[in-house]
């Protein structure tokens, strides 16, 4: 219906991260195993807005296949060039710290598509334009279990990156996906998933300061 993903699953392992990168090829293309056809490069061509990636190829960046397969149009949202080139690149890099601080993050990430999206973009599909985006995180690494949630507009934004953290709950709440059901027991989850505790997830104030600078240039 919104010709793009409604969520991606994956695993950020921080031993894997440390491993050199593959060259990034910008590989953009149709998913075939997207029987009624995927959206195309050139739905985007024009919009205004940049062809956003759900799974960051950055994530993958160790190995080549996996990198290139984040280019499929399956993976790609249309994001605001500010947010996605801003903080969203902002979380990314984040993530990536984060799994090689704590070894290894269960990761979800998608459009929210529950309210009413901001109008489409594509000549040969209709895209549907997200009001926001979300990334929910949780780590079993021992001895602090945890999970943390973020709901990011998807437009710039000057504020601190913790400003958008949420517990999983909420993002549940929002996007009426249950994301972690299967994967814990049920008090567990219940556990983890209400607690958004900020502290526990540590967030570099340079990147910040390096996106508002970015953004503070252009403009």
């Amino acid at each position: 219906e919104h010709e793009q993903a409604e969520w991606v699953a994956y695993v950020l392992d921080g031993e894997l991260l440390r491993r050199p990168w593959t060259k990034r090829n910008d590989n953009f293309r149709p998913d075939p195993f997207v029987k009624a056809g995927s959206a195309t490069s050139e739905d985007y061509r024009n919009s205004g807005y940049d062809r956003g990636h759900l799974v960051a190829a950055a994530d993958l960046a160790y190995d080549s296949l996996a990198m290139d397969e984040t280019f499929y149009m399956s993976n790609i949202s249309p994001q605001a060039r500010q947010f996605n080139q801003g903080i969203w690149r902002e979380l990314e890099e984040t993530a990536r710290d984060w799994a090689k601080k704590f070894d290894r993050l269960y990761v979800v990430t998608g459009p929210v598509l529950t309210d009413v999206p901001k109008g489409s973009i594509g000549r040969d599909n209709e895209i549907s334009i997200p009001a926001a985006y979300f990334k929910v995180f949780l780590d079993l690494s021992e001895p602090e279990l945890k999970a943390i949630g973020f709901l990011l507009p998807n437009q710039v934004s000057f504020e601190p990156l913790y400003q958008y953290a949420v517990s999983v709950d909420d993002v549940e709440d929002v996007t009426g996906i249950d994301f972690f059901g299967e994967l814990l027991p049920a008090d567990l989850e219940r556990e983890l998933e209400r607690d958004g505790n900020i502290d526990l997830w540590p967030f570099d104030k340079k990147k910040f300061e390096l996106r508002n600078r970015q953004w503070n240039n252009v403009n």
